[in-house]
């Protein structure tokens, strides 16, 4: 059950990454993140930008684990980013560990997360990503669990009303805040 929803509207990539630096800085407990977008739709973007929230090396770059699928980065808590494209179905799923992967008390951000059963997306944060013109991306959160609702409200974003309400936060150019 979805206990909190937030939106925003992120003008440039390094806005979508400040966005994902301000919710990975907050992190203090494993969660998983299921990124459900197209391709270019700034799901790789948004972890990377997690991945400095949660003190990965800026030395160490963070890339779309694509062909390897699954791609552990250190932090404060390792950071497991997960592309589940190329896996279809169940059985490849589990074949591939992505099951096991997301067992694990780590933070999981798992691209292309709707190819997950829905058993396996009960709890943690699943963010949309819509473009809304070349470089803008219209990020919608949805929280399932304490956790994750605890992480958007802890943050600082606002809520966001009924569907199709106003964007309650931007982003408009690198340094400008992703949140009012």
């Amino acid at each position: 059950m979805s206990l909190c929803r937030h939106r925003w509207l992120s003008r440039s990539p390094e806005a979508t990454r400040q966005i994902g630096a301000r919710l990975g800085r907050r992190l203090d407990a494993p969660i998983a993140f299921f990124l459900i977008g197209g391709f270019g739709s700034g799901k790789t973007v948004f972890v990377q930008g997690l991945a400095r929230g949660l003190g990965v090396p800026e030395s160490i770059p963070v890339t779309s684990p694509s062909y390897v699928l699954i791609q552990d980065y250190p932090g404060r808590m390792t950071l497991r980013h997960l592309d589940l494209y190329r896996l279809e179905s169940e059985r490849e799923q589990e074949a591939a560990g992505v099951w096991e992967a997301l067992a694990e008390p780590v933070v999981a951000a798992v691209e292309w997360a709707e190819r997950l059963p829905p058993r396996m997306r009960r709890e943690g944060l699943t963010l949309r990503f819509a473009a809304g013109g070349e470089a803008e991306r219209i990020l919608t959160a949805e929280a399932a669990g304490q956790t994750a609702a605890a992480l958007l409200q802890g943050a600082g974003f606002h809520r966001m009303p009924a569907e199709g309400g106003p964007v309650h936060a931007r982003a408009t150019a690198p340094g400008e805040d992703a949140w009012e």
